[in-house]
């Protein structure tokens, strides 16, 4: 059993290590912090009617993502800047997923080449924003879908960050290593373009989910939906998946938390697509009531990151065994033997 404060204590010994710029920008959060403040506390509130009389000789973690098997449903988030966390950045990371059996979302602003990451092993997913001249995004789509990307995650809100007087925008950072970004765009890329060519859309139309899809023959996951309207008008123009993100209350202070909005949009999509989550989940305890609730699967973010700062690969192979043990010892709990076991009902 692992002991209280996992997270936390993870977190002050990443925070130990980081400069103050860095550990500002992925703490970093939106307005007053409301959602995050809410997010955790109502993950917490969750309480289980657990079953009797349940026959099970071992229990089983495993699940499928997109129709790609994975061992835990806990995967790795897309995370900016983790070349601040670590020198190995995402191949560190990517070498803890895999030998999670787990899958690894992959942030439009990696510093680390798609193929150093492929060649690790790990199953992966390429985040995308759609940036202001989407012929970058377009190159970004195509390198990572050639790299072996198995799913598009089309990122539909940005971050609107505060800080405490720090300067936590990596655009602004010192010169370091740590601040390279955007690794898989070519200096031949960005000749002629103006200087906030590589800034995020903010005009976006449910169109790009097909022309994504169409241009790389991938499925299309849609993330930062937090209505059911939009996830329904998401699914209707072409989207295999849903993600359900308050972007770890980075995109708006007094934003709905993702597991109010979640019951919604999986009631407004049905078996029409997958619907995965994010946001406020720090332990096992809280993935077993995402998958009660209906997620397919949830996303673990900074989690994960306080892991890199702190300890490198084995620091985030211990939040995935972390999460993936508490949600064994959770199931065995409520009388769940596996994952599809996992059923609304079990919530009180």
């Amino acid at each position: 059993m692992f002991n209280d404060g996992f997270v936390d204590g993870l977190e002050s010994a990443a925070k130990a290590v980081l400069p103050d710029y860095v550990y500002g920008y992925f703490a970093g959060i939106a307005g007053g912090g409301e959602s995050v403040q809410d997010a955790t506390e109502l993950w917490n509130t969750v309480r289980f009617r657990p079953r009797s009389f349940t026959n099970y000789a071992s229990l089983q973690t495993g699940t499928s993502v997109l129709g790609h098997a994975v061992d835990t449903p806990v995967l790795a988030a897309p995370m900016a800047q983790q070349n601040a966390a670590t020198p190995l950045a995402e191949v560190a990371m990517a070498r803890a997923v895999r030998d999670a059996g787990s899958l690894l979302g992959i942030s439009t602003n990696t510093s680390v080449p798609f193929d150093q990451i492929a060649s690790v092993g790990a199953p992966w997913w390429f985040q995308v924003y759609v940036m202001r001249d989407q012929g970058l995004s377009n190159a970004l789509v195509e390198r990572a879908a050639a790299a072996g990307a198995k799913a598009l995650i089309l990122t539909v809100e940005t971050t609107r960050l505060t800080s405490a007087g720090l300067t936590i925008d990596p655009h602004f950072w010192p010169e370091s290593p740590s601040k390279k970004r955007l690794g898989n765009l070519l200096g031949e890329d960005l000749v002629g373009l103006p200087s906030d060519a590589t800034e995020s859309s903010q005009n976006l139309s449910l169109d790009v989910i097909e022309e994504l899809r169409d241009r790389t023959g991938l499925e299309v996951v849609v993330k930062g939906i937090l209505r059911a309207d939009d996830a329904r008008a998401a699914v209707d123009a072409g989207a295999a998946g849903i993600i359900v993100s308050t972007h770890g209350g980075r995109r708006l202070g007094a934003s709905v938390s993702s597991i109010a909005a979640l019951p919604a949009v999986i009631q407004s999509v049905g078996n029409d697509c997958e619907v995965y989550v994010d946001s406020g989940i720090r332990s096992g305890v809280h993935v077993a009531a995402a998958l009660a609730l209906g997620a397919q699967a949830v996303f673990v973010g900074r989690p994960l990151m306080w892991g890199l700062a702190a300890a490198g690969e084995s620091g985030a192979a211990s939040v995935l065994a972390h999460f993936t043990q508490e949600l064994c010892e959770t199931m065995a709990g409520i009388g769940a033997g596996t994952i599809s076991d996992l059923t609304p009902d079990l919530i009180a």
